[in-house]
């Protein structure tokens, strides 16, 4: 369990924006609720407390080239086909999970349709994240490649597996091995992903599932530098403003966002 703390990271710079630097437009989607004791994401909270949280997931179009990449894709509608051992996992840790509108319906009522989905990134495989892959037929999916071995065989091969086998499409996957990845600030491995400084997929080490990666996108042409204003650090997991959060207790996971919050839903 792990107080996470800014004091160095802040003092730790990112690359400067170059001329006509290209960004990523971040909206939050909506992609259900879970449930869980509250004591496990703030520290003074009562044992008997409880608390609905988003599973959020996140769309991020690039200004330039127009790719759509979403990151995380929350908790699926059907959560309960999910290997038996997982839906009784859930049941029996007491979550209660609400899902009134998943990712797919997120992006399409602000507009967009999952057909038109580049990307695919997944903090990691738990199911508040993993959503439903096959609702997003043209995406290519990314993860970190700690975690193929969790689908390999998987459920139903391995009846006892949390994880179906298939969960993502083999010819549209890249694991995605952090050896070899450059540092990035405060960060040991990261990824440029389109080449141009505007996302970066980083590794978390030994984070909060084997493979876990985050991103870390610029969201204004002069973000960066030698501050983390103009940027948006989404892991998935718990979720911490960059002010007042003194008593939150983030698990190895969090998400700090930069200057611009907003849902594609518009409500």
């Amino acid at each position: 369990m792990n107080v996470y703390s800014t004091e160095v990271a802040e003092t730790m710079s990112l690359p400067p924006p170059v001329e006509n630097q290209a960004y990523c437009d971040v909206s939050a989607l909506e992609a259900g609720h879970i449930e869980i004791p509250l004591a496990w994401v703030i520290d003074t909270a009562k044992d008997d407390e409880k608390a609905f949280l988003p599973a959020l997931s996140f769309l991020l179009r690039h200004t330039t080239n127009h790719d759509t990449f979403v990151f995380d894709l929350g908790i699926r509608k059907d959560w309960e086909t999910l290997p038996p051992a997982y839906v009784a996992r859930i049941k029996k840790m007491g979550f209660r999970v609400s899902v009134p509108q998943d990712a797919a319906a997120s992006l399409l009522r602000g507009g967009m349709p999952a057909t038109d989905i580049a990307h695919v990134c997944l903090s990691h495989l738990h199911f508040d994240h993993t959503g439903d892959p096959a609702l997003f037929p043209r995406a290519t999916f990314l993860a970190g490649a700690g975690g193929r071995a969790f689908l390999a065989p998987g459920y139903p091969t391995d009846a006892d597996s949390l994880f179906a086998g298939d969960l993502l499409p083999a010819d549209r996957t890249r694991w995605l091995e952090p050896v070899g990845w450059p540092p990035l600030g405060p960060f040991a491995h990261a990824l440029d992903f389109y080449g141009d400084g505007s996302l970066y997929v980083v590794d978390a080490g030994a984070g909060h599932f084997p493979g876990h990666v985050n991103v870390l996108a610029r969201t204004s042409g002069d973000g960066g530098g030698c501050s983390w204003r103009g940027t948006a650090r989404m892991t998935g997991g718990c979720s911490r403003g960059r002010r007042g959060s003194r008593g939150i207790v983030c698990w190895g996971v969090r998400i700090g966002m930069g200057r611009r919050r907003r849902s594609i839903s518009g409500g």
